[in-house]
């Protein structure tokens, strides 16, 4: 039933739908965990003096979710901010209403009583008035970069805790000796899959030297995205989410050819598709190499189905590139040599790394976030898995001293019956100098 409903207002295909349902109730799994993961520690640290500490609820916390992932982005949140103890507002994409609507029903369903989880539609407005509200003590975020920013400014004007995460530029580099037929794969559902509307999409794909098995690579993947139809059926490609983001998208392609780069695969055709005729903003898998690491496409978040193909000559050249970009979100590294791996692993600049992985989301317990510093987050700590554990409570640390008690035992050991007196702990200096 959700997985239609995302079908629905999303455009997803109906199995990356059911993926979406499937992703976020892992994230409900591992919260309904969090009563044996998250107990606190005590520790004696010395003779009289204890050290113990406890996770206290932050208190009423915001939500603020995107229209990619209607029912999975939420639960990166809610479920953890609930299992730890606090009140939840959470403001869904006003491009996906209806799909968390239904959830806050099942949750009511499911016994969270009235006021534990509430949720607020609308725009701007709408946002701007949780952050603003005197009671919401955290924030959290998940959308554009320009947005996480003034997110992340107008809550730390606040003194109120943020995390906001925003876009992405996702780089994939292709090394000779990669398994050619899962790379390509991979590289395939990395950059079309979600209609590439997703912060963790390959972008760009920079293949290392030059030779057969570098141009047996992107034929491989040129044929494997040629052979993508529109729809919403399982291995089809839905729309995009809605005309604003259609134009953007056509653009950067236009930008492109404009610039001189190769349109490989040109997904400007589906507009001739039948199901663009019955409505949807339609655009089909897109593949442009470039002859310059400048254009555009090679340095702007597009967020649609569009991968830009660069060819370097160096590790060093690769590497570069990928650092050079302001975001720092994902990036992998195809090869099946381990040590080449942890050449790239080292040195890129992102948080999210994979091999041979184009989507290299970590599952809970670990958390999601891009790297500091970058366009891809702003404010503290990861969303979901510990990360989120760690923003939604207050580590509260309790240090404690008992007074020594006055009686002879205490000192000179423990006395037994008859009056003798038992070994003494000489490792016990309370009470003497």
């Amino acid at each position: 039933e959700l997985a239609e409903l995302i079908v629905l207002e999303n455009g997803k295909n109906m199995t990356e739908a059911l993926a979406d349902v499937a992703k976020g109730n892992e994230t409900v799994e591992y919260a309904c965990s969090l009563p044996q993961l998250a107990q606190g520690h005590s520790l004696r640290v010395s003779s009289e003096v204890s050290c113990e500490d406890r996770r206290d609820p932050v208190g009423v916390v915001a939500s603020i979710v995107p229209f990619n992932f209607p029912f999975m982005v939420p639960m990166w949140t809610v479920p953890i901010a609930l299992v730890t103890g606090n009140t939840v507002v959470l403001k869904p994409s006003e491009k996906v209403p209806l799909t968390m609507k239904r959830v806050v029903g099942l949750m009511t369903k499911a016994g969270i009583p009235d006021g534990v989880f509430n949720m607020v539609q609308g725009t701007r407005e709408a946002v701007e008035a949780i952050i603003d509200h005197k009671d919401v003590r955290a924030v959290t975020f998940v959308g554009s970069s320009p947005v996480a920013s003034i997110v992340a400014s107008r809550c730390r004007s606040l003194n109120k805790r943020v995390t906001a995460l925003g876009g992405a530029k996702n780089h994939l580099i292709a090394l000779p000796d990669c398994e050619i037929e899962g790379a390509a794969s991979d590289i395939v559902v990395s950059f079309a899959g979600c209609a590439g509307q997703r912060c963790m999409a390959a972008s760009v794909l920079i293949t290392v030297g030059q030779g057969p098995s570098q141009d047996a690579l992107l034929r491989t993947v040129l044929e494997k995205a040629s052979k993508i139809k529109p729809g919403t059926g399982p291995g089809e490609m839905g729309p995009v989410i809605n005309s604003a983001s259609h134009k953007k998208i056509l653009g950067y392609i236009e930008q492109s050819e404009k610039d001189g780069a190769e349109i490989l695969l040109d997904g400007r055709t589906w507009a001739d598709a039948p199901q663009a005729k019955e409505g949807g903003c339609w655009v089909g898998p897109t593949i442009i190499k470039h002859s310059s690491p400048s254009d555009k496409a090679m340095n702007e978040e597009v967020f649609g189905p569009v991968l830009s193909v660069y060819n370097v000559s160096s590790w060093s050249e690769a590497i570069a590139i990928e650092n050079e970009n302001p975001f720092g979100n994902a990036a992998c590294v195809y090869t099946t040599n381990g040590g080449h791996a942890q050449w790239f692993v080292s040195r890129f600049r992102a948080s999210m790394l994979g091999i041979n992985i184009g989507i290299p989301v970590p599952r809970e317990p670990f958390s999601f976030g891009g790297l500091y510093g970058t366009k891809s987050k702003y404010g503290d700590m990861d969303i979901t898995g510990d990360g989120a554990v760690e923003f939604f409570t207050n580590r509260i640390k309790i240090t404690s001293k008992w007074p020594t008690p006055n009686v002879d035992e205490y000192i000179t050991g423990e006395t037994r019956a008859g009056g003798a007196v038992g070994p003494t702990d000489h490792a016990n200096f309370a009470g003497r100098m």
